[in-house]
Protein backbone atom coordinates (compact mmCIF):
# COMPACT_ATOMS: atom_id res chain seq x y z
CA UNK A 1 0.00 0.00 0.00
CA UNK A 2 1.04 3.45 -0.50
CA UNK A 3 0.46 6.92 1.51
CA UNK A 4 0.31 9.97 -0.30
CA UNK A 5 0.54 13.02 1.39
CA UNK A 6 -2.02 15.51 3.62
CA UNK A 7 -4.19 15.71 0.21
CA UNK A 8 -5.02 14.14 -3.00
CA UNK A 9 -4.00 17.26 -4.65
CA UNK A 10 -0.29 16.59 -4.43
CA UNK A 11 -0.95 12.45 -5.72
CA UNK A 12 0.84 13.73 -9.03
CA UNK A 13 4.27 14.20 -6.94
CA UNK A 14 4.33 11.89 -4.07
CA UNK A 15 3.38 8.52 -3.62
CA UNK A 16 5.19 6.98 -0.45
CA UNK A 17 5.06 3.09 -0.64
CA UNK A 18 3.17 2.19 2.11
CA UNK A 19 1.34 -1.22 2.43
CA UNK A 20 0.10 -2.63 -0.10
CA UNK A 21 2.54 -4.88 -1.59
CA UNK A 22 1.04 -8.38 -2.69
CA UNK A 23 0.99 -8.77 -4.91
CA UNK A 24 6.12 -7.98 -6.63
CA UNK A 25 10.37 -6.21 -6.52
CA UNK A 26 7.65 -4.05 -7.52
CA UNK A 27 7.46 -0.45 -8.57
CA UNK A 28 4.96 2.11 -10.54
CA UNK A 29 5.02 2.56 -14.07
CA UNK A 30 4.97 6.08 -13.08
CA UNK A 31 7.87 7.68 -10.55
CA UNK A 32 7.23 6.89 -6.95
CA UNK A 33 9.25 8.00 -3.72
CA UNK A 34 9.05 6.28 0.06
CA UNK A 35 9.70 7.80 3.28
CA UNK A 36 10.90 11.24 1.66
CA UNK A 37 13.95 13.09 3.42
CA UNK A 38 11.38 16.14 3.71
CA UNK A 39 10.43 16.99 7.09
CA UNK A 40 6.57 17.21 6.35
CA UNK A 41 6.87 13.17 5.56
CA UNK A 42 5.55 10.74 7.62
CA UNK A 43 8.16 8.24 8.88
CA UNK A 44 6.35 4.78 8.93
CA UNK A 45 7.42 1.52 10.25
CA UNK A 46 6.08 -2.01 10.33
CA UNK A 47 7.90 -4.55 11.68
CA UNK A 48 5.64 -7.15 10.94
CA UNK A 49 2.70 -8.09 8.74
CA UNK A 50 0.78 -11.02 8.65
CA UNK A 51 -1.08 -12.24 4.87
CA UNK A 52 -3.11 -15.30 4.80
CA UNK A 53 -4.35 -16.60 1.75
CA UNK A 54 -7.16 -19.43 1.29
CA UNK A 55 -6.67 -20.95 -2.50
CA UNK A 56 -10.47 -22.31 -3.29
CA UNK A 57 -12.51 -23.02 -5.96
CA UNK A 58 -15.35 -20.29 -7.63
CA UNK A 59 -17.69 -21.85 -10.11
CA UNK A 60 -14.91 -23.99 -11.55
CA UNK A 61 -12.01 -21.45 -11.27
CA UNK A 62 -9.53 -21.38 -8.58
CA UNK A 63 -9.45 -18.04 -6.59
CA UNK A 64 -7.21 -16.79 -3.97
CA UNK A 65 -9.14 -15.38 -1.10
CA UNK A 66 -6.42 -12.72 1.04
CA UNK A 67 -6.85 -11.41 4.65
CA UNK A 68 -3.66 -9.16 4.96
CA UNK A 69 -2.99 -7.43 8.71
CA UNK A 70 -0.97 -4.26 8.49
CA UNK A 71 0.25 -2.83 11.98
CA UNK A 72 1.69 0.40 11.09
CA UNK A 73 3.76 3.09 13.74
CA UNK A 74 4.42 6.85 12.83
CA UNK A 75 7.94 7.07 14.18
CA UNK A 76 9.04 9.45 17.09
CA UNK A 77 12.72 10.49 17.53
CA UNK A 78 14.62 9.77 20.70
CA UNK A 79 13.06 13.20 22.75
CA UNK A 80 9.46 11.75 21.87
CA UNK A 81 8.60 14.20 19.11
CA UNK A 82 6.96 12.99 16.08
CA UNK A 83 9.21 13.23 13.03
CA UNK A 84 7.06 14.98 10.53
CA UNK A 85 4.05 17.63 10.94
CA UNK A 86 0.68 16.85 12.33
CA UNK A 87 -1.36 14.95 9.42
CA UNK A 88 -5.38 14.58 9.72
CA UNK A 89 -5.34 11.81 7.00
CA UNK A 90 -3.24 10.05 5.28
CA UNK A 91 -4.41 8.89 1.33
CA UNK A 92 -3.21 5.27 0.21
CA UNK A 93 -3.48 3.56 -2.87
CA UNK A 94 -2.86 -0.45 -3.11
CA UNK A 95 -2.12 -2.40 -6.23
CA UNK A 96 -4.83 -5.19 -7.13
CA UNK A 97 -4.38 -7.90 -9.37
CA UNK A 98 -6.92 -8.32 -12.31
CA UNK A 99 -10.30 -9.66 -11.22
CA UNK A 100 -10.21 -8.47 -8.17
CA UNK A 101 -13.28 -7.92 -6.02
CA UNK A 102 -14.51 -8.19 -2.56
CA UNK A 103 -12.55 -5.44 -2.03
CA UNK A 104 -13.03 -4.47 2.35
CA UNK A 105 -10.52 -1.84 4.00
CA UNK A 106 -10.35 -1.58 7.94
CA UNK A 107 -9.09 1.02 10.23
CA UNK A 108 -8.30 -0.45 13.69
CA UNK A 109 -11.89 -2.54 12.84
CA UNK A 110 -13.69 0.43 11.01
CA UNK A 111 -14.45 -0.10 7.50
CA UNK A 112 -12.96 2.33 4.96
CA UNK A 113 -14.56 3.82 2.26
CA UNK A 114 -11.99 3.18 -0.97
CA UNK A 115 -12.11 4.22 -4.88
CA UNK A 116 -10.15 3.35 -7.92
CA UNK A 117 -7.42 5.19 -8.38
CA UNK A 118 -6.24 4.17 -11.77
CA UNK A 119 -9.76 4.89 -12.78
CA UNK A 120 -9.42 8.61 -11.70
CA UNK A 121 -5.26 8.75 -12.81
CA UNK A 122 -4.97 5.99 -15.96
CA UNK A 123 -1.34 7.21 -15.83
CA UNK A 124 -0.89 5.45 -12.55
CA UNK A 125 -0.30 1.67 -12.32
CA UNK A 126 2.06 -0.59 -10.56
CA UNK A 127 4.40 -2.66 -12.38
CA UNK A 128 5.06 -5.97 -11.60
CA UNK A 129 6.55 -8.95 -12.81
CA UNK A 130 3.38 -10.30 -14.39
CA UNK A 131 2.04 -7.73 -15.56
CA UNK A 132 0.93 -4.17 -14.65
CA UNK A 133 -1.62 -3.58 -11.78
CA UNK A 134 -4.39 -1.19 -11.45
CA UNK A 135 -4.67 0.32 -8.23
CA UNK A 136 -7.59 1.23 -5.26
CA UNK A 137 -6.71 4.07 -3.11
CA UNK A 138 -8.48 5.05 0.54
CA UNK A 139 -7.86 7.41 3.60
CA UNK A 140 -6.71 6.92 7.02
CA UNK A 141 -8.20 9.10 9.06
CA UNK A 142 -7.77 9.87 11.41
CA UNK A 143 -4.40 9.50 12.20
CA UNK A 144 -2.13 8.15 15.57
CA UNK A 145 1.05 6.92 15.91
CA UNK A 146 0.09 3.44 15.82
CA UNK A 147 -2.78 2.15 13.74
CA UNK A 148 -3.98 -1.17 12.47
CA UNK A 149 -5.02 -1.92 8.97
CA UNK A 150 -6.85 -4.91 7.78
CA UNK A 151 -7.79 -5.60 4.47
CA UNK A 152 -9.79 -8.29 2.89
CA UNK A 153 -9.60 -9.22 -1.43
CA UNK A 154 -10.61 -11.87 -3.54
CA UNK A 155 -8.64 -12.55 -7.61
CA UNK A 156 -8.74 -15.19 -10.15
CA UNK A 157 -5.42 -16.82 -10.14
CA UNK A 158 -2.81 -16.56 -13.46
CA UNK A 159 -2.31 -19.68 -15.44
CA UNK A 160 1.46 -20.17 -16.71
CA UNK A 161 2.63 -22.91 -18.81
CA UNK A 162 -0.86 -25.08 -17.02
CA UNK A 163 0.28 -23.75 -13.71
CA UNK A 164 -1.46 -21.91 -10.94
CA UNK A 165 0.15 -18.85 -9.82
CA UNK A 166 -0.05 -15.81 -7.41
CA UNK A 167 2.40 -13.12 -6.26
CA UNK A 168 1.98 -10.75 -3.43
CA UNK A 169 3.68 -7.49 -3.65
CA UNK A 170 6.06 -7.13 -0.77
CA UNK A 171 6.90 -3.35 -1.36
CA UNK A 172 8.40 -3.03 2.31
CA UNK A 173 11.81 -0.43 1.75
CA UNK A 174 9.75 1.86 2.24
CA UNK A 175 9.04 1.08 5.86
CA UNK A 176 12.75 0.57 6.48
CA UNK A 177 14.50 3.23 8.00
CA UNK A 178 17.32 3.57 10.72
CA UNK A 179 14.30 4.05 13.22
CA UNK A 180 12.99 0.92 12.41
CA UNK A 181 15.33 -1.52 10.48
CA UNK A 182 13.73 -4.79 10.02
CA UNK A 183 10.14 -6.27 9.29
CA UNK A 184 9.19 -9.71 9.08
CA UNK A 185 6.12 -10.60 7.02
CA UNK A 186 4.36 -13.75 7.76
CA UNK A 187 2.61 -15.90 5.04
CA UNK A 188 0.13 -18.71 5.56
CA UNK A 189 -1.33 -20.40 2.48
CA UNK A 190 -4.48 -22.40 2.76
CA UNK A 191 -5.18 -25.01 -0.31
CA UNK A 192 -8.99 -25.86 -0.48
CA UNK A 193 -8.14 -27.83 -3.83
CA UNK A 194 -6.47 -30.41 -4.42
CA UNK A 195 -3.29 -28.52 -4.71
CA UNK A 196 0.19 -30.38 -5.48
CA UNK A 197 3.89 -29.54 -7.23
CA UNK A 198 4.15 -26.53 -4.74
CA UNK A 199 7.14 -24.16 -5.70
CA UNK A 200 7.61 -20.85 -3.87
CA UNK A 201 9.96 -17.82 -5.17
CA UNK A 202 11.08 -14.48 -5.13
CA UNK A 203 11.50 -12.05 -7.76
CA UNK A 204 12.62 -8.50 -8.00
CA UNK A 205 12.37 -7.96 -11.68
CA UNK A 206 10.58 -9.73 -14.26
CA UNK A 207 13.02 -12.47 -15.44
CA UNK A 208 14.82 -13.74 -12.41
CA UNK A 209 12.98 -15.82 -10.12
CA UNK A 210 14.95 -17.46 -7.46
CA UNK A 211 13.82 -20.89 -4.97
CA UNK A 212 12.48 -20.20 -1.95
CA UNK A 213 12.20 -22.12 1.12
CA UNK A 214 8.41 -23.25 3.18
CA UNK A 215 7.20 -25.35 5.30
CA UNK A 216 4.47 -27.10 3.76
CA UNK A 217 1.92 -28.66 6.91
CA UNK A 218 -1.56 -31.25 6.57
CA UNK A 219 -4.03 -31.23 9.01
CA UNK A 220 -7.44 -32.96 8.43
CA UNK A 221 -6.93 -33.57 4.95
CA UNK A 222 -5.98 -30.01 4.26
CA UNK A 223 -2.66 -28.73 2.97
CA UNK A 224 -1.25 -25.51 3.61
CA UNK A 225 2.18 -23.57 3.65
CA UNK A 226 4.23 -21.33 5.37
CA UNK A 227 6.42 -18.46 4.12
CA UNK A 228 8.64 -15.98 6.07
CA UNK A 229 10.21 -13.06 4.63
CA UNK A 230 12.66 -11.02 6.44
CA UNK A 231 13.92 -7.73 5.29
CA UNK A 232 16.64 -5.48 6.69
CA UNK A 233 17.50 -1.73 5.94
CA UNK A 234 20.16 -1.26 3.58
CA UNK A 235 20.51 -5.11 3.06
CA UNK A 236 19.38 -6.04 -0.14
CA UNK A 237 15.65 -7.22 -0.67
CA UNK A 238 14.52 -10.34 -1.27
CA UNK A 239 11.46 -8.45 -3.41
CA UNK A 240 8.29 -10.06 -4.25
CA UNK A 241 6.81 -13.50 -3.56
CA UNK A 242 5.18 -15.67 -6.11
CA UNK A 243 3.48 -19.36 -5.35
CA UNK A 244 2.67 -21.86 -8.24
CA UNK A 245 0.88 -25.34 -7.62
CA UNK A 246 -0.24 -27.52 -9.92
CA UNK A 247 -4.28 -28.34 -9.04
CA UNK A 248 -5.30 -32.73 -9.32
CA UNK A 249 -8.84 -32.30 -9.52
CA UNK A 250 -8.39 -29.72 -12.66
CA UNK A 251 -6.17 -32.34 -13.82
CA UNK A 252 -8.99 -35.15 -13.19
CA UNK A 253 -11.98 -33.36 -14.78
CA UNK A 254 -9.96 -32.88 -18.15
CA UNK A 255 -8.65 -36.60 -17.78
CA UNK A 256 -12.49 -37.43 -17.15
CA UNK A 257 -13.84 -35.54 -19.72
CA UNK A 258 -11.21 -36.72 -22.51
CA UNK A 259 -11.85 -40.79 -21.55
CA UNK A 260 -15.58 -39.99 -21.84
CA UNK A 261 -15.28 -38.40 -25.52
CA UNK A 262 -12.30 -40.93 -26.51
CA UNK A 263 -15.46 -43.83 -24.90
CA UNK A 264 -18.15 -41.88 -26.51
CA UNK A 265 -16.22 -42.13 -29.96
CA UNK A 266 -15.35 -46.16 -29.42
CA UNK A 267 -18.95 -47.07 -28.76
CA UNK A 268 -20.16 -44.51 -32.02
CA UNK A 269 -17.36 -46.62 -34.08
CA UNK A 270 -18.51 -49.82 -32.88
CA UNK A 271 -22.05 -49.39 -33.85
CA UNK A 272 -21.02 -48.18 -36.93
CA UNK A 273 -19.42 -51.52 -37.69
CA UNK A 274 -22.17 -53.39 -36.79
CA UNK A 275 -24.22 -51.82 -38.61
CA UNK A 276 -22.08 -51.86 -41.47
CA UNK A 277 -21.86 -55.74 -40.89
CA UNK A 278 -25.39 -56.08 -40.52
CA UNK A 279 -26.32 -54.16 -43.64
CA UNK A 280 -23.52 -56.66 -45.97
CA UNK A 281 -25.39 -59.48 -44.44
Amino acid sequence: MMMLKRKLAFTATLIVVILFPEIIGSQFVTSVRGNPEQATSPVLAMPEEYVNYTITRVNGTIWAKIDGVYPIYLLRNSNDTVQCDAFDELPMVYPTPPGTTNISIRLNGKELPWSNFTEAYPDFLHHTAIGDWPMISATISPVSDHFLLTIHYEHPLTIINGSYLFLYDLNISPYLSPLSNSSKAHFTVRFETEGTNIRAYTTKSDSVWNDKNFIENSEAGVKSLTVYMNSVFNEPLEGDLVVMFSDLSVQGSREFWYWMVISGLLVAIGILVVIIFRSRS
